[in-house]
Parts: structure tokens; sequence; C-alpha cells
């Protein structure tokens, strides 16, 4: 079992898992073995994707919620954190046992020329705070602002981003933030936010300030790597250029990150949904050891949201591979066994 490299025995009872061998032995009559030998693994994590839309000026559609977060599932990804999707999620999508565990944080948060028009919730400057809190309340305890956009354009003031914070940790929840800008980066990070999504151009004298106060980063590399041969081969611009540099610098700033003690975690922020194995493998690529980047897509993504690992009483929410991810990690697409609250599902 992983991260621990033990070799253990677990029964699931019901929904539950339970260390140790049924009552009967491993040969009783209502003892069905579902994994012998291999490497066992909590149940992996998305922290940062979107389901619910194939777009981001799509419109939300419920089916294709029930889909994507479908497509996580059969890859093994059994909880996932949504910070940001056009509607609030639907109540069925906790209900149904067959669908990975939720963590929602509400609509997207976006003042004027911060967004695609429309499609999150936009408020004014002033109205922020008070939105922030009530989309921590409604969906997940998160919520998430969107911190800047274009990127020649000023970021979300710092004294107001200070007080949003504020608002949210006095009503008891977290903020997310979008940034993708060297002023929209700082002010995250000195506003006290939880989260940095995407975190571009951050500044490296800011890591202990991160790791002080708990701020994590969701660096979303996959995301970023696919775009940037075609940035590259863009005419040259303000914006363009600007992206590049952000970019050519991101893989040295999340290795830097994880040295400062920073918690660094795993999230695609594409579809198809389900391919956090490949987040994992540009950590390491960024210069994660292999067993901080797979924990950074498990044990490490669940603890920072609240759920256990492979522990006695803890959902069963296991995921099953022949090889050691740590030493392959494309073994992460092949998962020999899925079980999501104690149901075999693939």
């Amino acid at each position: 079992m992983l991260p621990e490299r033990e070799e253990r025995t677990f029964r699931i009872d019901g929904e539950v898992l339970r260390a140790g061998a049924p009552p009967g032995g491993l040969s009783g009559r209502d003892t069905e073995m579902v994994v012998d030998g291999g490497w066992l693994l909590p149940g992996l994590v998305d922290v940062h994707t979107h389901p619910g839309a194939s777009a981001p000026d799509a419109p939300f559609d419920e089916e294709l919620l029930r889909r994507q977060l479908g497509e996580h599932r059969d890859a093994g990804v059994l909880a996932v954190r949504t910070p940001g999707t056009a509607q609030r999620m639907p109540a069925w999508v906790a209900e149904d046992p067959e669908l990975p565990h939720v963590t929602s944080a509400g609509r997207w948060l976006a003042t004027p020329g911060r967004f695609f028009p429309g499609f999150g919730r936009d408020v004014s400057e002033a109205e922020l705070a008070r939105a922030a809190v009530e989309e921590a309340t409604a969906s997940g305890g998160w919520c998430k602002v969107v911190g800047d956009w274009a990127a020649d354009e000023p970021a979300l003031p710092l004294p107001l981003l200070t007080s949003v914070v504020a608002a949210v940790h006095a009503a008891g929840g977290k903020v997310a933030v979008h940034c993708q800008t060297a002023e929209g980066t700082r002010n995250a990070v000195l506003a006290g936010a939880d989260s940095l999504e995407h975190g571009m151009h951050l500044d490296p004298a800011l890591l202990d300030r991160m790791a002080a106060q708990g701020t994590a980063f969701v660096p979303t590399l996959s995301v970023f790597g696919a775009k940037a041969g075609a940035m590259r081969a863009r005419e040259p611009g303000v914006r363009r250029d600007l992206w590049l540099a952000g970019w050519d610098t991101m893989l040295d700033h999340v290795r830097a990150a994880h040295e400062a003690g920073v918690t660094v975690l795993a999230g695609t922020d594409s579809f198809p949904c389900g391919t956090v194995a490949g987040e994992m493998e540009w950590l390491v690529r960024a210069g994660l050891p292999a067993h901080a980047a797979l924990g950074a897509a498990s044990w490490t993504a669940r603890a920072w949201l609240g759920l256990p690992g492979l522990v006695d009483g803890a959902p069963a929410d296991v995921v099953a591979y022949a090889t050691d991810p740590t030493l392959d990690p494309g073994a992460l697409n092949h998962p020999s066994r899925i079980v999501l609250r104690g149901r075999v599902v693939r």
C-alpha cells in the first residue's frame, strides 16, 4: 500500500474500509477476493477540474456533468474539487453513489473584464466579498475568485482581495484564486488565499510565506504544456510574450515550491476528464520526486481536502495497480481494480 509501502490486508465492510482479514478468514464463504497482490492507493484526486461544460464559453449541461464525472471515476479519480463552474453543483451529484466525491467552489466569481462574459457569476468589486461568502456557504466550503485575466491588464486590487479572503475565512470557508500574472499571483499570496490556481509568474521570494500560511499551489502544468507549442508559433506580442515568459520559468518554480515546503497538488483544468496521471508526469518533469508527485494526485490531495487515505474506518475508495506507480507513472493509466464507496466499479 502507498504511501507507507507496507504489505497489508484490508476488507470492505459495506462502504467502509477495515484493516485486517475478515473474521472468517480470506477463504470464508461470504468473502470475495477483490485484489490479491499489487499496489493499493487511496483514490486519485483532481483538485482543478470543471466538469459540466465542454468549453469555457459553453452552457452548463447536467448530462455532460454526469458523463465527465464518470470519466474521472473510470480513471481511478475518486475525488475532485471543482474550483468554479457555470452553475452551482446540483444536489444529485452528492447523492449518486456511482460518482466521485465532489468538493465544489460554486460559481466562478469575476469582476468586470476579468472573465468570459456571463459564464461565471459577474459581480462588482463592491459586491465581491459578499458574493464570495455566499458561494462558499452554498457550496463545498470553497469559493473561486478570478484574481486577474488579461496578461497586460491590472489584477484585482490587493486590498480588495485581502478583504474577500478575510470575509470568507471568517465564515469558515476557503478561497481559491485564479492567477496567471505576476501581480495577480503576488496579490493572491499576500491576501492569504488558500490555493493558487495556475500561479504563473510566481515570485520565488513568496514561497516561504506560502508554506508558512498554508497556501497550496495547483500549477495545472499539463494544460499549459499542451498550449506552449501553439503559443510559440504565434506572432510576437505583449500577451503572447508574457505568457511564454511565465511558462518558461514555471517548472522551476513548481520544483522550488515543493522544496520550500509548499503543498503542490495535481489539477488538470482540461478535457477529457480523468487525465490526472498526465499531470503527475508533468510534476515529475518539473523536478518533484515521483513519490511526492503521486501524493499530489492521491494521499496528499485527499488529506488537503479532508478525506482519509487507506486507514481503518475510511470510505472504501481504493485503486489497485499491478506495478508500483512511483517507479512507473504510466501505470496510473492502467488500474487493475477501482473500488468506490465499497463497490467495484472496474
